[in-house]
């Protein structure tokens, strides 16, 4: 299994790109400003995405890529999501008032994007992979997903904070090698980070001790201008762990 990281920022800013994964080169998790790097031959081979939730930084991209596809693809884009997100997407994005209802063009009976509903727990065969669905703790309803490849385990939990729901989920599985995890917020702005439901460097330091596997951690979504900050006290908080701040063009090999 490939994974490209397309985006990984919290916010957009010169060289920053917002949440998107690409996964052996035909699936997508999530939909933020970095597909908007793809030339138009990747772009195309996508066939499948997953969303995490509906918030813009991760969802944007897809309206955009549904309006460079249109009329260059003969297979639909099926997009996976909790009923919450899909619900978002059919009322607030494709609605003919935001953005053109691409799952009823260029007709109903031959959509350009297809939304389909998950659930968590449930596997969900893609390609040579299964992904399935965990629910975290976000603000608006979220999940994580992770991906089997047989040979080896992924997860990303998505946007999050402190949430058993996470550890339970993760803990269940009989191996996970590498752990894509969001860290957004600097301890300075703990209360900040409560509110809108992320994780600052001490917070993922306690919620990590409830996890039974020592997966890689490769951290994300840190908000634009706390990188560094951030990257110091991870240094402090998560020693003993192995991990890396992603940035765009990072990949990960599992």
């Amino acid at each position: 299994m490939q994974i490209r990281i397309l985006g990984c920022s919290g916010g957009i800013g010169p060289g920053l790109r917002t949440t998107s994964l690409l996964v052996d080169g035909h699936l997508l998790i999530d939909a933020g400003t970095g597909v908007g790097d793809l030339p138009a031959t990747e772009l195309a081979a996508i066939d499948t995405v997953l969303l995490t939730h509906a918030h813009l930084d991760h969802v944007c991209g897809l309206a955009f890529m549904a309006d460079n596809l249109f009329g260059e693809i003969d297979h639909p884009l099926v997009v996976h999501a909790i009923p919450e997100t899909l619900a978002v997407l059919r009322d607030h994005v494709f609605n003919w008032q935001l953005w053109p209802d691409f799952t009823a063009l260029p007709d109903p009976e031959h959509p350009l994007v297809v939304l389909k509903s998950l659930s968590a727990g449930i596997g969900l065969r893609v390609g040579a992979l299964t992904a399935t669905a965990f629910r975290v703790s976000h603000t608006v309803p979220a999940v994580g997903y992770v991906l089997d490849a047989g040979a080896g385990v992924f997860a990303f939990t998505g946007d999050t904070s402190a949430s058993e729901r996470i550890w339970n989920a993760l803990n269940a599985l009989p191996r996970l090698d590498h752990l894509m995890i969001e860290v957004a917020f600097p301890n300075q702005e703990a209360e900040l980070a409560e509110r809108s439901r992320h994780y600052t460097p001490d917070v993922l330091r306690d919620d990590l001790a409830q996890l039974r596997h020592r997966p890689m951690l490769h951290l994300t979504h840190a908000k634009p201008g706390t990188e560094a900050l951030i990257a110091r006290q991870c240094a402090v908080a998560l020693q003993g762990w192995q991990y890396r701040h992603l940035q765009a063009g990072d990949q990960i090999i599992v």
